[in-house]
């Protein structure tokens, strides 16, 4: 984990409320692993914030490319950033996707779960592994990100209202994607919940939780884990995770 402040390159509206950040910086050379993420400090003297969790979507040498979706209060002020201005970043934290090395793999991704896909897309495909991805969204209108995917995949694409590809939810795409060895996903639990129930393999699952501290101390992302024996026991999705094998953490 490194400190840093990152310089804003560039910040582009890809979709309503969803912004991709490009930011650059000496630290970002150390991000190599897929579905890490960073904590960002948004706040400000007048706007006292808690760092905000932001997955790694894509990283080209010292260049760190982010996406995020305005939600609430932090999210905001990280919007009011401009071009030239910097950002307190803390980074990588946590535990990221183990990288199949050969095979066939599918992505699954829901909403703003979809970006840490795409970084691990990249290095799957660098290993040779065939990959397909499943990306899920409400609207057409509400789609990005699918024309990078296909650099690296093929791609499914599902809208809950049917304006683009299959409708429905990503489980529904499931039946149409070629075998597989093994699966990752990221999204809200529901989606998670159902992509474990439906999924023909074993795979990896990485939660969206709320995080204050990121490095483990304050318990604010604290998840039940699944144990054999004593029933569950608890990680921390900061520190443990965000990303879990299929069955660790209770959905």
């Amino acid at each position: 984990m490194k400190k840093e402040n990152l310089t804003i390159l560039s910040k582009e509206n890809v979709a309503p409320r969803v912004y991709k950040m490009i930011l650059e910086g000496e630290s970002v050379k150390s991000m190599l692993t897929p579905g890490q993420f960073v904590h960002l400090k948004v706040g400000t003297l007048k706007h006292p914030v808690l760092r905000r969790p932001i997955s790694i979507c894509n990283v080209e040498n010292n260049k760190l490319t982010i996406i995020y979706r305005i939600e609430g209060q932090g999210t905001a002020l990280l919007n009011e950033k401009n071009i030239g201005d910097t950002v307190d970043t803390l980074g990588p934290l946590g535990e990221g996707f183990p990288l199949q090395e050969s095979g066939k793999a599918l992505l699954i991704g829901g909403g703003v779960g979809i970006p840490p896909l795409l970084y691990l897309a990249k290095q799957l495909k660098a290993k040779g592994v065939k990959v397909q991805a499943v990306l899920g969204f409400r609207t057409a209108e509400d789609m990005f990100l699918t024309e990078e995917f296909k650099t690296y995949a093929d791609v499914i694409v599902t809208t809950e209202d049917g304006s683009f590809g299959i409708k429905g939810f990503v489980t529904d795409a499931l039946p149409q994607t070629a075998p597989y060895d093994v699966f990752y996903s990221c999204g809200p639990k529901v989606m998670l919940r159902a992509v474990e129930l439906a999924a023909a393999t074993a795979g990896y699952i990485s939660l969206e939780e709320r995080m204050g501290c990121g490095v483990g101390a304050c318990l604010a992302c604290v998840c039940d884990k699944k144990e054999p024996f004593t029933g569950k026991s608890y990680v921390k999705a900061c520190q443990d995770g965000p990303v879990f094998q299929t069955g660790e953490v209770v959905l």
